[in-house]
């Protein structure tokens, strides 16, 4: 049985709870969120001021100037909620204040312009108070929008704000049953949710890093980022229009080929597309279904563990719903990424020309047109066979059908060997490493850099039997 409240039933809820006091300032697709309130009855309860500041004049004089001249960014959320909370407790604190929890709601929207040449996303947020004069609490999330007209862009807008705003202040306790709320009479055909991140009294004891793995668990995303801090970002904000090398791995644990395969991978990109390394944005990116094969279920140790773990080595962590490369190179395409480098290992590489990566209309040859785009180069890393040879470019097989496709390839210089790799660490597989973690074989320090190994040993990651050690 389904007990999803209507968006009626939400919207009453809140107006009558005669409880909750606030401001909706919306910028950039109408009053969608506020209207479901006044439609819904009741609104002189909960309403104390509704805004659209939509002129840009207009708003720079109520909320300040944007030093980037994005008015659609996260910056100009977060003054508009500031602003609008400090006049809330100015004004009504000494008299609503007593018995009333305080919130605001704010958005500002690119929905899809008269052309439809844009994309159509927003940031949407919530600041508010538990309880009456409680310590606030806020809720930010980055939103892109999907439906064909603007009309129906606006629509959605409205759907989701009003599910912010409800899971703010009846779904706080439950993160996970908040996050799922927020696609309540939508899906993921309309409106994709990317970013979240929450923050103060109420959430004082959440993991951003998990909840935004939520959005990718419940596909309300296909790709959460995290910079070298650990801190959740938004791809976009990082990534736009800049040269990029990803480098796909378990990461379980980061051995030194992990790192070397972006060392060496990061070097040749560099001389390839004539930039300095420092210019290069470098990933190390996981899937999901990575994460699901490997551990059984992506629990939240074993994230966080191969997280904490690659940021502590100063790398950018991209966790995707990509299993197939080409999918990957399409969502890099979206950020206008100039050049895109890809460093895989030999077997991975071999997976690309097979059937089963090939889950498109077209089958290998399209999932091949998609990747070897004209900007992006594929770099493969060297392998050690157990009777000692390695493999390279030179000696690789694939499928008798595609020795032509792949002849094709090398000539256009969209696939090279990585040049310049330690031959000394080629013996080094993250699969022996683990189960030499697990079974407490000595050893394995020396195939991981000494922080991770430390940090292993220290916080037992990874199945460490840390109950053997001696007291």
């Amino acid at each position: 049985m389904d007990t999803t409240l209507s968006l009626r039933q939400k919207a009453l809820k809140i107006n009558l709870a005669k409880k909750f006091y606030g401001t909706f300032a919306e910028i950039g697709a109408g009053q969608e969120v506020a209207r479901h309130f006044f439609q819904a009855g009741g609104s002189s309860g909960s309403i104390a001021k509704t805004i659209s500041a939509y002129d840009m004049t207009f708003s720079d004089s109520i909320y300040g100037k944007e030093p980037s001249g994005r008015y659609v960014s996260q910056s100009r959320l977060l003054k508009m909620l500031e602003k609008e909370f400090l006049l809330l407790q100015e004004r009504l604190g000494d008299t609503r204040g007593r018995d009333h929890a305080f919130f605001v709601f704010a958005d500002t929207v690119a929905a899809l312009n008269f052309k439809k040449t844009n994309e159509a996303h927003g940031w949407l947020g919530m600041r508010f108070q538990s309880t009456p004069g409680a310590e606030i609490s806020d809720v930010v999330i980055h939103v892109r929008m999907f439906d064909p007209q603007n009309l129906m862009q606006q629509d959605a807008l409205g759907i989701m704000g009003l599910n912010l705003a409800y899971a703010s202040l009846f779904l706080q306790h439950d993160p996970e049953a908040f996050i799922r709320s927020l696609m309540d009479h939508l899906d993921a055909s309309r409106v994709e949710i990317n970013f979240i991140r929450f923050g103060g009294h109420a959430f004082k004891d959440i993991d951003n890093r998990l909840m935004n793995l939520q959005l990718l668990k419940e596909g309300y995303t296909q790709a959460i980022m995290f910079d070298e801090n650990g801190e959740v970002v938004l791809a976009n904000d990082l990534l736009y229009k800049k040269d990029v090398l990803v480098v796909r791995g378990s990461y379980r644990p980061p051995t030194l080929v992990s790192f070397d395969m972006v060392k060496a991978g990061l070097s040749n990109f560099a001389k390839d597309i004539g930039k300095r390394p420092e210019e290069i944005v470098t990933i190390s990116e996981i899937t999901i279904s990575t994460l699901k094969a490997e551990a059984g279920a992506v629990t939240k140790e074993d994230f966080l563990a191969r997280v904490d773990l690659m940021c502590t080595m100063g790398q950018k962590v991209l966790i995707t719903n990509y299993p197939q490369y080409y999918k990957l190179a399409s969502y890099f395409a979206k950020l206008n990424v100039p050049h895109l480098g890809l460093v895989l290992g030999i077997y991975n590489f071999q997976q690309i020309f097979t059937e089963e990566y090939a889950n498109v209309e077209g089958g290998i040859l399209a999932a091949l047109g998609q990747l070897f785009r004209d900007y992006v180069k594929v770099y493969i890393y060297p392998y050690k066979s157990e009777a000692g040879q390695i493999e390279t470019m030179a000696n690789l097989k694939v499928p008798k059908e595609f020795d032509h496709l792949f002849a094709h390839l090398k000539g256009m210089k969209q696939i090279d060997d990585v040049a310049e790799f330690n031959k000394d660490i080629l013996h080094i597989y993250s699969s022996k490493v683990l189960q030499m973690i697990v079974n407490n074989e000595p050893g394995w320090e020396e195939m991981v850099p000494p922080s991770v190994a430390k940090a292993i040993n220290d916080k037992c990651l990874f199945g460490h039997p840390c109950f053997l050690r001696a007291p």
